[in-house]
């Protein structure tokens, strides 16, 4: 028996016909062929944790990416990353359930290395600011405080690097939650051209756009009425 038998077994004692309707959603969503495991699980693990839904989805797409060689090592990471832009209440409830899951699983996750002094600190000690001076431009016309805070959480958000996530995950993350939250304009354009930086082609920032239909049609409606007309502009 799969793992994803038994997620859809459980969902059919909530109520058989949306099992169904699950079941053939998730083979939909999975066939997709631009997109890794990893990437698709990552995707799940966004989405879970900015709609939120950390019942039964959240740990059934845990239990998929163990399967997929996804570690819960690797779904903190991410979870760390994300967490600036889904807002630190959302992320810290998915730390509590993932937490859960791990006990329940006897599973323990890989340690990292505290953050630096120097990246915890806004001021005259603080580490430089990692983001382009174009962007750091925008954000002081909307608040100098507000780009002290943006700067502050850039630096928390580079202490671990790229080795951690891929820089192509970072933006697929990213424009992601864009899609969830609606945030359509420039950061959805930042979070693209991101994606598009790190080698994905315009049909992979396509399938994750796809993949996201999953998790709202409506959502993915508006957001591919902003991907396209991006996508048209940058040629």
């Amino acid at each position: 028996m799969t793992t994803a038998t038994t997620n859809l077994e459980r969902l059919a004692a909530l109520d058989p016909v949306f099992a169904q309707m699950v079941g053939a959603t998730a083979r939909h969503a999975r066939a997709i062929p631009e997109l890794s495991d990893r990437e698709k699980t990552f995707l799940c693990v966004v989405a879970d944790v900015c709609q939120p839904s950390l019942g039964l989805a959240f740990e059934a797409h845990l239990r998929a990416g163990l399967d997929r060689g996804v570690s819960t090592s690797d779904v903190r990471a991410l979870v760390r990353f994300i967490s600036y832009d889904c807002g630190y209440p959302a992320a810290t409830a998915g730390f509590e359930r993932l937490a859960e899951f791990e006990a329940a699983q006897g599973l323990s996750y890989e340690e990292v290395e505290p953050l630096a002094e120097n990246l915890l600190e806004t001021g005259p000690g603080a580490a430089p600011s990692p983001l382009p001076d174009a962007v750091r431009g925008s954000l002081s016309e909307l608040d100098p405080h507000f780009l002290e805070y943006f700067d502050l959480q850039s630096r928390m958000r580079s202490g671990h690097g790229p080795e951690t996530l891929s820089e192509r995950e970072r933006g697929f993350a990213s424009l992601s939650i864009d899609v969830h939250y609606q945030t359509l304009g420039d950061t959805f354009r930042a979070h693209v051209g991101r994606a598009l930086r790190a080698g994905a082609s315009p049909e992979d920032v396509r399938a994750a756009l796809r993949f996201n239909a999953q998790f709202g049609v409506t959502r993915a409606w508006h957001g591919w009425q902003a991907l396209n007309s991006l996508l048209a502009e940058v040629g």
